[in-house]
């Protein structure tokens, strides 16, 4: 394992002391100005960044910056307030007389913390949480998969909710740019967006998991309580949504709850700023930062002619933009009519044959009347179709198993 660094504002030290350890950390460039720094996280030479000048000359908007390109930032401090200040801005702080072998461990936990997948991790560091942490870190799961209707706010909506009605304290995150839907689902009239809301406190750099709590709204659903930040009710104000805000939102809220599930949209690409001389703000950043700090990854595609090759092309450009990533695949929607007879085993085949090396972890059936009465009451599957076949797959994908019973056929009796 080899992580390119880049170092601004040394005077000659910590090169010299990354070199002499010859560890995981090899210099690749020692910089005296910022914008050279985040030009290098731009065209991908830096795996990390070390920021060893005064704290106090580091704008938190340069930091942002260089995380919002996946690169993490260790700053290089003893003072406390500006400690503070840069760590709220998603900085990983160190005394400055860190030893080499120590920062190494810090950049591989900053890098794996955004996303990135080290070979051959060191196992004697690789269940220790992070500094200044309570110990306690929600797993994030989030739902994304290719355009088109494949259901996938309606599967990460009923997810939740299986979730919480284990027990498990849950928050869920509509942060699709695109079609923000879960306000929809769950009949709620919310025009400020909670997830908005959620960003500006991270930008105030006054935050916590508690408050990050509070702005989302408690949802109570079969007995189940969750809270929702809700998405945004127009999609013209994405700008509204910045990347790495909310990965600092996620970050402080995980220590503060058990399962995160974050519902995002489909697009990846990130060539907006093409358009521009400068660095422009990323519409589809918010998923490429959410798919990077996720634990678990569920790619939701329908199950049809259409939906199938539309996944498999979405799955192949996920590895492009974002290198691996750790990925199941929820068939939704399956049923005879679609696919034919045997629908799962039809499936199977096919994935197997077409489909790259990445496990199906769900089958999910076609339940049109559920699903529409759910969406009609403003709720989820556990509390309006407790017993149909859709919600029990969706909950033995969240790790619940529920019994599903077949409808009563009445008697008919002819009249005489």
């Amino acid at each position: 394992m080899n992580i390119s660094v880049v170092v601004h504002g040394d005077d000659g030290v910590v090169v010299d002391k990354l070199e002499s350890h010859r560890g995981v950390l090899t210099v690749a460039r020692s910089c005296a100005e910022i914008a050279e720094v985040i030009a290098l996280c731009e065209t991908g030479l830096a795996d990390a960044v070390i920021l060893a000048g005064p704290a106090e000359e580091v704008d938190t908007q340069d930091i942002d910056s260089m995380i919002e390109r996946g690169v993490p930032v260790v700053v290089l401090c003893d003072d406390v307030a500006q400690g503070q200040r840069l760590g709220a801005a998603g900085a990983y702080v160190s005394p400055t007389g860190t030893l080499a072998a120590e920062l190494g461990i810090l950049v591989t936990r900053a890098r794996a913390e955004l996303g990135h997948r080290e070979r051959g991790p060191d196992p004697a560091h690789a269940g220790e949480p992070a500094k200044g942490t309570t110990g306690k870190r929600a797993r994030v799961v989030v739902f994304w998969g290719p355009v088109g209707s494949t259901g996938r706010s309606l599967v990460a909506l009923n997810y939740a909710v299986e979730c919480a009605l284990g027990d498990e304290d849950v928050v869920l995150l509509d942060a699709d740019t695109y079609g923000a839907s879960q306000a929809v689902q769950l009949g709620l009239l919310d025009e400020a967006a909670g997830i908005a809301q959620i960003c500006r406190t991270v930008d105030s750099g006054r935050f916590d998991a508690t408050k990050l709590e509070r702005i989302c709204a408690p949802v109570v659903i079969a007995g189940a309580r969750m809270r929702v930040a809700t998405g945004l009710p127009r999609a013209s104000r994405w700008p509204e949504l910045r990347p790495t805000a909310l990965r600092r939102a996620v970050l402080a809220l995980q220590e503060g709850c058990d399962t995160i599930v974050v519902d995002v949209a489909a697009p990846l690409e990130l060539d907006e700023e093409l358009s521009f001389d400068t660095a422009a703000p990323q519409r589809n950043g918010v998923t490429a930062a959410m798919l990077r700090v996720a634990d678990e990854i569920y790619a939701v595609g329908a199950a049809d002619s259409i939906g199938v090759p539309r996944l498999i092309r979405a799955l192949e450009e996920l590895h492009e933009v974002l290198g691996e990533l750790e990925v199941k695949v929820v068939f939704n929607k399956v049923s005879a009519a679609n696919v034919g007879a045997s629908p799962r085993q039809a499936l199977a085949e096919t994935w197997e044959r077409f489909g790259p090396e990445i496990p199906v972890a769900a089958y999910l059936p076609h339940d049109a009347a559920a699903v529409d009465a759910a969406l009609l009451a403003g709720s989820a599957l556990a509390e309006i179709a407790p017993h149909s076949g859709l919600r029990v797959a969706i909950a033995g994908l969240a790790g619940r198993r529920i019994r599903a019973k077949t409808p009563l056929l009445r008697r008919f009796t002819p009249s005489m």
